[in-house]
Parts: C-alpha cells; sequence; structure tokens
C-alpha cells in the first residue's frame, strides 16, 4: 500500500474503490480523532455561548429533565411525550452544574447534547473509514461538524447527538456483523438500536433494516454463514431489541406516543389543515399525487440542507465511486434499506403531517457527508492525476504533496462558505423571547396573572405559570386570569387558525413592550400585550423596552 487513495483500482478486493485502510498507523488514529473532537468541540463551544435562543421542543426535554431530577418518574417516564435517554443525561450533567434558574438548565440541556456530539466522533470516524478508507475518515468528520445545520442541532437543547450516538455505533456494529459474520457485534447492535431507540423512536429502524437486510442475502443466510448462524443471529438481534425496548413500550403502552409516529404508523389519521406543525396549511382540493409530489420536494430540501448544497453532488459521486460485492456487498445493501426507509418514511411523514425538517435527515447525513468526502477525494485525485499524464507535475512525492494541499484547499474554501451560517448564533433573532420573559419576571408582581405565550419561552424565562399552547388557545379569550400576551408579529398576521385567536385575544391594543432582542441578521419583534387596565404602583419599564 502506497498510502494514497486508489482512483479506480480496488486495491483490497472488497469491491469498495475507495478503500485503503492500511495508511494510518494506531497512533495516528488518536491523534485524528483529538484532532476532530477538539476542533468540534471549539465549534460548539462557540454556538453555546452564542446562543440567541433554544429550540421550543427544548422546553419539554428540559421539563421531562426536572420531572426525573425530581424523581416524578411518572411524569418524566410514563406521561412524558419524548423517550427519556437525552431527558436523563439533562438532569445529570444538571447534578453536575447545579443551579434552578432557567438559564442554569438551559446550559445543563446544551451540556449534555454537546457532550453526547463530542463522543459521537468516534463512531462517525470508524464509520467513514469502513465504509471509505482511511483518508476520507478525518476530512468527513471535520466537514460532518461544519455544516451549519449539524452544529446548530448540537449545542441546541435537543436529542438528536444523543440519538445520532448510539445509532452511529449499533451502525458500525452491524456493519461489521455483515463484513466478519461474527456473532459477537450483535451486543453492540443491540445496545446501540436499543439507547437510540430510548433516545427516539427511529431508533427502531436498525434492528428492522438489518433483519430485512438479512432476508435479502439469502446465499450467505444459507450457506455462508456455516448453516444456521446468520438465523441464530437474526433471532439474536429480534430478542435482544425486545428485550431492551419492550419494557418501555409496555410502560407507555406503545413504541412511541408522538402524534406523527402514529400518523407514520397508519394508527391515526393525518394533521387538520391549518394544524400548527404543517409548514403550510393543506389545500383540500389537493391530489393524492400532488401530495405525493410536495412530499418528495420537501425530503430533497431537507436533506439538502442537511448535508448542505455544495456537499450534494460530491455525495453523489462518492457513492458512484463504490463497486461493493462480497462482504462489502451486504454493508451496502444494509444502507440502501436504510436510505430508502429513511426517505419513504420522511415522505409519508409530509404526507401525514405537513412537515419534514432537515434534523429528520440527519440519518442520511450520517452516511451522506462521508460519500461527500471521498468524492471530493476521488474528483481532486482525479484532477492532480490528469496534470501529472500532462506532465504539469512531477510523479512521485510532488504529486502526493499536490493532492494533500488540493484536498486542504478545498477544505478550506468549504469551510469558507459554511463560515457565515455555521458560525451564526442558534436560532438567531429570537432574544426578544427572552428578555420578554425576564421583563415579566422583574417588571410584574408574583401572581399578576397568567403568561400567555403558545411557544413557552417567555414563561420559561419568567418562571411564570401559563397553561396556554396552540391546542388549547381558544379558552384563554375566555379567563380572567390570562393577563399576559406574549407573541412574534408574525403569530398575528399569518394564514393559521391560532394567528387569528391571537389577534382576537389581544383584540386591538397596543403592546406595553417591544422586544427586538440582539442586533442581528434576522431580529424578531416580540410584542408584550396586557388584557387588563393598569395596576396603581406598578413598576416602572426596564431600560431599553419601548412603549408605542
Amino acid at each position: 500500500m502506497t498510502g494514497e487513495m486508489p482512483v479506480a483500482a480496488d486495491d483490497d478486493g472488497d469491491g469498495t474503490s475507495w478503500k485503503n485502510n492500511d495508511s494510518v498507523t494506531p497512533a495516528g488514529h488518536l491523534a485524528r480523532l483529538g484532532l476532530a473532537v477538539a476542533l468540534a468541540g471549539i465549534l460548539l463551544g462557540w454556538l453555546a455561548a452564542h446562543t440567541d435562543l433554544f429550540f421550543a421542543d427544548g422546553l419539554r426535554y428540559i421539563a421531562q429533565a426536572r420531572a426525573l431530577d425530581r424523581g416524578t418518574f411518572s411524569e418524566g417516564l410514563r406521561n412524558a411525550v419524548d423517550h427519556p435517554v437525552y431527558p436523563l443525561a439533562v438532569a445529570a450533567v444538571h447534578r453536575l452544574t447545579g443551579g434552578d434558574s432557567p438559564e442554569a438548565w438551559q446550559r445543563a440541556a446544551q451540556l449534555a447534547s454537546i457532550a453526547a456530539a463530542l463522543l459521537l466522533v468516534v463512531p462517525l470516524y470508524l464509520l467513514a473509514r469502513d465504509l471509505f478508507g482511511d483518508r476520507p475518515a478525518l476530512p468527513a468528520c471535520l466537514l460532518f461538524y461544519a455544516v451549519p445545520l449539524t452544529g446548530h442541532v448540537f449545542a441546541d437543547t435537543l436529542s438528536e447527538s444523543t440519538f445520532l450516538l448510539f445509532w452511529a455505533w449499533g451502525l458500525w456494529g452491524a456493519l461489521r456483523f455483515l463484513e466478519a459474520g461474527e456473532r459477537g457485534w450483535l451486543p453492540l447492535v443491540v445496545l446501540g438500536s436499543g439507547l437510540a431507540y430510548l433516545s427516539r423512536p427511529e431508533g427502531l429502524l436498525l434492528p428492522a433494516a438489518l433483519a430485512t437486510t438479512l432476508v435479502l442475502c439469502p446465499r450467505w443466510v444459507a450457506g455462508g454463514m456455516r448453516g444456521r448462524r446468520p438465523l441464530l443471529g437474526l433471532a439474536a438481534v429480534v430478542l435482544g431489541a425486545a428485550v431492551v425496548v419492550g419494557p418501555y413500550a409496555a410502560l407507555r403502552g406503545g413504541l412511541g406516543t408522538k402524534p406523527s409516529i402514529a400518523r407514520l404508523l397508519g394508527t391515526a389519521p393525518r394533521s387538520d389543515a391549518h394544524a400548527v406543525e404543517r409548514q403550510r396549511p393543506l389545500d383540500p382540493r389537493q391530489t393524492g399525487l400532488k401530495t405525493a409530489a410536495l412530499a418528495a420536494k420537501a425530503v430533497v430540501k431537507a436533506v439538502t440542507e442537511a448535508v448542505s448544497w455544495p456537499l450534494v453532488p460530491l455525495a453523489l459521486i462518492g457513492l458512484c465511486g463504490v463497486r461493493p460485492h462480497g462482504p462489502s456487498a451486504r454493508g451496502w445493501t444494509l444502507l440502501a434499506v436504510i436510505g430508502a426507509a429513511s426517505v419513504l418514511a420522511l415522505m409519508r411523514l409530509h404526507a401525514t403531517g405537513g412537515y419534514c425538517s432537515p434534523r429528520h435527515a440527519l440519518i442520511l447525513a450520517l452516511i451522506l457527508i462521508p460519500a461527500a468526502t471521498a468524492g471530493l477525494i476521488g474528483t481532486l485525485d482525479r484532477l492532480v492525476d490528469e496534470l501529472a499524464r500532462r506532465g504539469w507535475l512531477a510523479l512521485g512525492p510532488a504529486c502526493a504533496g499536490a493532492k494533500a494541499a488540493a484536498l486542504s484547499t478545498a477544505l478550506l474554501g468549504l469551510a469558507v462558505v459554511f463560515a457565515p451560517q455555521s458560525l451564526a448564533p442558534v436560532n438567531e433573532g429570537l432574544q426578544g423571547y427572552k428578555e420578554a420573559g425576564r421583563w415579566l419576571s422583574a417588571g410584574a408582581g408574583a401572581g399578576d396573572g397568567l403568561v400567555v405565550d403558545v411557544t413557552g419561552w417567555s414563561q420559561f424565562y419568567a418562571q411564570r405559570p401559563g397553561g396556554y399552547t396552540f391546542e388549547n388557545l381558544a379558552a384563554a379569550s375566555s379567563d380572567p386570569g390570562a393577563r399576559w400576551v406574549v407573541v412574534r408579529e408574525a403569530h398575528l398576521i399569518g394564514p393559521w387558525t391560532y394567528c387569528k385567536q391571537l389577534d382576537a385575544l389581544v383584540a386591538g391594543r397596543a403592546p406595553v413592550h417591544v422586544f427586538a432582542g440582539k442586533t442581528g441578521r434576522h431580529p424578531t419583534r416580540v410584542l408584550v400585550f396586557d388584557r387588563q387596565p393598569p395596576i396603581a404602583g406598578r413598576p416602572e419599564p426596564l431600560p431599553g423596552s419601548v412603549r408605542r
């Protein structure tokens, strides 16, 4: 082996033209992993420190973590919407960091997410190395964290990094099992997929995909692994998954309680035409064909944003460079099953619920970004080889150096392209909700009426009672205790039912305060309305507030 990634030849005979796994020593792999973890840590630390506001789903995770921290397991496990591993991690980190303020719980949730994201570097590196070889492994890890979406999700108060950590370990174990035929890899599959499921319900996709792959490889099952061993392996995966998943599913009364899971499985009807989760209202005249077309378009958009537009064509090049056969073919069959199932599930998610976000495409990004890295390296190598063939470059060390320089330059160029979005504050422009919550906490007396904020953010930072969400907002208009209404301008003028309800709730009143948050590229004006006459002796508005 020369240490250079082959372009057209299959050096190791496994059918994967990119692979060459003899070029880096064990110490070199450790150094690469350390570099990837350090750079990812710097990026995620920067983003955590520059967070305008955490994503609204984090409110549920933090509430669940608080319940678990109090020992209220009925609220934290049985009746919670979300699966428990990430909230348990948040509660554990909070025990270490302390504090009971909203900011303390936000910090604990972000640190739990970042810790899982940094641990994810190891299985991601192993996956990229097994699929595409030594050379793409490190740059694949760097690009995975550099794309705008990944860093923002991992620095937020979301469960994706925890899910992907266990999913990636389980996937790597499944690929090792299919490659070597050794059942010793199956416990890693069972544990990884089980913990992934206990983080998010889509963790069950991995054992289902592995079982499907074994069905699609009948010759290997029949004789390639000495008779019954593959069938025993399949039984071990199914039984192991049942042991890990069964108690929790029995406790919850099903595989998942989120409405999206019920719609995906066909046990619940599609969401209402004006449901809040829909990306746009459903046209009642929309045909099934148009529904499918819109779903396919949404999935393509989600995948493109998850992978990033410069890497999508490179991912196609990287996948075209793989020519699997023998043991490698089984692993790529598994990846094809996972990819097809993911795309179909995302299309159904959009068709039944009206939404599909880039966050839902991170399973695909886990494979497509390493593929894009392999495609980038292959393309640059071909270019350098062509220059050498024309006599513009010397062969030997000079050619190898040119390939390394070309790759470094390309990675630097991609970093520059990604930087404006990758380094932008998390959920930029929504700081006004936090400022409104702090004003309610400091400027309005305790017990002075309920806060109506369908996002829940201002209530969280104010530590004030609310209780009204998108689903029960209509009841707020007849509640004499619902005094403060916190809303952004778009929620008063949009086409959704809740927009009309919020507009009726403030009934033409002028806002008593307007908060725009930090100055940024996308400042959002957050309005605070008082539904009752002013009370004598009320504290003066905080400095910087705007009265209209």
